[in-house]
């Protein structure tokens, strides 16, 4: 399972041209899913997204996690984040979970992050989605679980 996790001070999804979802202050996280992700992998990653310290302290380090700092966290599904890049010039799929299957996890994912955290904003799985973001710092990190 993947997450490219951006840190921004605004995100937002358009979806046929109108507003879907947005978040002020906090983290845009595209996840994609791989054939061999289940529910338990997806737990792990939320853990890992929950947690992971990318926000500054008082000295400036990065040293705080979405929670500290009550941001708020956007969550956008992202089929090519599981593409095959290695080869060619034209990315394979393979390696991503069917689209139905996926799917499921998402939605639990999704559910998870809302049972367990303050603010949480959706894109909508399988749609085409325009996401606009301000990324602070510039900051983004993959994490795969």
């Amino acid at each position: 399972m993947i997450a490219l996790i951006q840190r921004v001070n605004w995100a937002q999804v358009h979806i046929d041209g109108a507003l879907h979802a947005e978040i002020s202050q906090g983290l845009l996280a595209l996840i994609g899913i791989e054939k061999d992700d289940d529910d338990k992998r997806a737990q792990r990653l939320l853990d890992k997204i929950l947690a992971y310290r990318i926000f500054a302290d008082a000295g400036g380090k990065m040293n705080l996690g979405l929670k500290d700092v009550g941001g708020e966290l956007m969550l956008v599904s992202q089929f090519t984040l599981a593409a095959e890049t290695q080869k060619g010039l034209r990315p394979g799929f393979s390696s991503a979970k069917p689209s139905d299957q996926a799917e499921v996890i998402y939605d639990r994912l999704e559910q998870a992050a809302r049972e367990r955290h303050k603010v949480v904003q959706s894109g909508k799985f399988g749609a085409d989605m325009q996401v606009s973001l301000e990324n602070d710092g510039p900051v983004t990190f993959i994490l795969k679980v």
